[in-house]
């Protein structure tokens, strides 16, 4: 990630716009998210630390793939004239002239009326006669006399005829020396990994993993597995979200929740920047008292306090800071309420990380459903509603509220399989409309986050904290 041009703000000095100044739209405050936003420079890495990661060059082959003329099956190697009158009750006979092993250096020659052993992955011999190279061909062990185990006989019986080429694997065939095989901006799957290996890469330039460090804020807040006093909550936020950034392909972690005290967060922050490459907080943006996170970073400016117009999830803080060697870190301030947390995850975080991954395509797959059970919205906000979402055997998405509300309701998040996108003029969803649903399952084409700011075609509103 690479600031916007300008000073680095630090944990205690910067300058910025000051907080409250307005309502943004979902669009505007993702985009004042992305503003800098790129992917991290490249760096090259063993192939399975590259797995699921961006590549960052074109891939050539330096050799053909397969090298070699080879065997694609246990058996002999005969000039396919030789064999072209064979049947089961009159075999071609011939002399067994070599035995070839997967990996052998040396290879016979063959010459017409003899046959070479071969086993799978074996190099093929070449005919005596340039003029008989096409006519090579492999016929499998089953369709011989031969045993399929032990040494070579002395000469075999073939009762089947074969193709010329048959059983052989052509050199170059699958990729031809000097080949582009891949190119930058591909996600590197299993597939491609092995692709690389077989091409005798043992490393490739990608796009690195992000560093993400999770804070959670307030002195409300313990450690889970800790017993709980009077008023007291166990952090599940920023075990919610180090998960979710794991997910989405970062290299996350969290620290212990800071209490409600502004010069022990910047403590923290100070002690953790220069290993991160993203800080994201949750709790302490609000507009009450004890408001951490405000006070800590609003003063100077290093991070801009908004609210957006969206439900749930309404404040936000976007920034930067510095550490000590001057190098600018993305700042991301969410709210505390898990529901909210995460959905501002989904909705500002996931895109992030999508970008500075070198990913194209930045959200959640998306699908349009019916509303089988309406809910209400707020007006003027975009909503992101839990929903769970259901193929009928018609095959239509049909999708229904879960629970109330309340961005506190954590068991109803686990229940949800989609957030529906419900647009700022809505204040009825009623069944029978169609929404844009946000997929929370793994898989499926990634979409844009920002749904669209008007209804598809019916018209379809919670309170907002």
């Amino acid at each position: 990630m690479t600031a916007p041009t300008g000073p680095a703000a630090t944990p205690g000095g910067g300058g910025g716009r000051a907080p409250g100044a307005g309502a943004r739209s979902l669009e505007e405050h993702l985009a004042v998210v992305l503003e800098g936003a790129g992917p991290l420079p490249a760096r090259r890495l063993p192939l399975l630390e590259a797995l699921d990661l961006v590549l960052a060059e074109d891939v050539v082959a330096a050799e053909p793939l397969p090298r070699f003329d080879g065997s694609s099956m246990d058996g002999y190697a005969v000039l396919a004239p030789d064999v072209a009158g064979a049947g089961e009750g009159s075999p071609a006979v011939l002399d067994v002239v070599g035995d070839v092993p997967a990996g052998a250096a040396d290879v016979p020659r063959l010459r017409p009326g003899a046959a070479v052993r071969v086993m799978t992955g074996a190099p093929v011999p070449v005919a005596e006669d340039p003029a008989a190279t096409a006519d090579v061909a492999v016929v499998q062990v089953e369709w011989t006399d031969a045993a399929q185990t032990g040494p070579p006989p002395a000469r075999v019986a073939v009762r089947r005829p074969v193709a010329a080429g048959r059983n052989v694997r052509r050199a170059g065939e699958d990729v031809a020396a000097g080949e582009r095989v891949l190119r930058p901006g591909e996600r590197l799957s299993p597939r491609h990994l092995g692709l690389l290996a077989s091409l005798g890469r043992a490393d490739v330039l990608v796009h690195p993993r992000p560093r993400v460090l999770v804070l959670s804020t307030g002195s409300e807040v313990v450690e889970p597995g800790e017993p709980l006093g009077p008023g007291q909550i166990h952090d599940s936020n920023s075990t919610a979200l180090v998960a979710a950034c794991r997910e989405a392909g970062a290299l996350a972690r969290r620290v212990r929740a800071v209490e409600d005290d502004p010069a022990r967060l910047l403590a923290v922050l100070r002690a953790e920047l220069a290993t991160a490459d993203l800080v994201l907080t949750t709790g302490g943006v609000s507009a009450g008292a004890y408001e951490v996170v405000k006070e800590a970073l609003a003063a100077d400016g290093a991070v801009d306090f908004v609210r957006v117009a969206m439900q749930p999830g309404g404040p936000q803080g976007a920034g930067w800071l510095a550490d000590d060697a001057g190098r600018p870190v993305r700042v991301l301030t969410l709210p505390g309420n898990p529901v909210s947390a995460y959905v501002s995850f989904e909705a500002f975080v996931r895109p992030l990380l999508r970008v500075v991954l070198g990913e194209e395509e930045r959200g959640r797959p998306v699908v349009e459903a019916v509303v089988e059970r309406g809910w209400t919205s707020v007006a003027g906000k975009r909503q992101l509603y839990r929903v769970r979402l259901e193929r009928g055997e018609d095959g239509v998405a049909r999708v229904g509220a879960i629970g109330g509300p309340g961005s506190h309701l954590v068991a109803d998040l686990v229940t949800a399989t989609a957030l529906a996108v419900v647009p700022e003029d809505v204040v009825a969803v009623e069944p029978g409309t169609t929404l844009t649903c946000m997929l929370l399952e793994r898989g499926g084409q990634p979409s844009a986050v920002g749904g669209p700011a008007s209804p598809p075609a019916t018209s379809p509103r919670v309170t907002d904290r």
